[in-house]
């Protein structure tokens, strides 16, 4: 049995993985959650205390969504690894998009009102059409980590994260669609056609079909 440890995107719930279903007799999926951040807490500091109540003696499987997946690779440096895979994410400071380079060096990340997204159930009393309402709901559903503090740090870290070189034998899954992370950045990952950012919530299938042959394999095995 292999303990498959699922970290979600910033701000976001475990249930984004509600709809990834592995063979439970091989696999035993985990949700991690986001804690608050301590104090001036960095984010390798951050993924030592995450990885406290996972197993140390035997291979386990990390995967990692958006900032997620940038958690699961600062977390790797603590385990003994069977797999590591990202999804919808990065693997160095080289593939992030030119406005977050931007937003790092000029500070501009620092003056953000992250506070406004305490607000956000206001907006649906608002006029707005139902593609915003849509994506609202989604917001709601799966975004519940709406504390400021911790937004203010993750945004921080996402931005000014100091990888350079991508770990060795990394799987990255990455949509075509993506606009956080725009794939015309992102090198040696799996491609998804018309995979969005959010495509561990509409892709499932896919996820559902080659995550088992990713994670014993390393490879897709179709």
């Amino acid at each position: 049995m292999v303990n498959v440890y699922m970290m979600p995107g910033m701000a976001a719930n475990p249930t984004v993985f509600e709809r990834i279903d592995l063979p439970d007799k091989e696999f035993k999926m985990v949700w991690l959650s986001w804690e608050i951040p301590k104090k001036e807490e960095s984010l390798k500091a951050y993924a030592k205390r995450m990885v406290e109540p996972i197993e140390k003696d035997k291979p386990v499987v990390l995967i990692g969504v958006s900032f997620g997946g940038v958690l699961v690779q600062e977390m790797s440096r603590f385990l003994i690894i069977k797999r590591l895979i990202i999804i919808s994410s990065v693997k160095s400071k080289q593939e992030l998009p030119a406005r977050m380079k931007l937003a790092r060096y000029s500070g501009f990340y620092k003056i953000l009102p992250t506070g406004l997204l305490n607000y956000i159930t206001q907006i649906e009393k608002l006029p707005v059409g139902s593609a915003i309402r849509k994506r609202l709901k989604l917001y709601q559903q799966y975004f519940s980590m709406k504390d400021k503090y911790y937004i203010n740090w993750a945004i921080k870290e996402m931005l000014c994260w100091e990888q350079v070189q991508p770990i060795e034998d990394i799987i990255h899954i990455h949509g075509d669609e993506d606009l956080v992370f725009p794939i015309k950045n992102i090198s040696d990952c799996i491609g998804i056609a018309k995979g969005s950012h959010i495509m561990i919530l509409n892709k499932y299938r896919w996820f559902n079909a080659n995550l088992p042959g990713l994670i014993s394999e390393g490879i897709l095995q179709h």
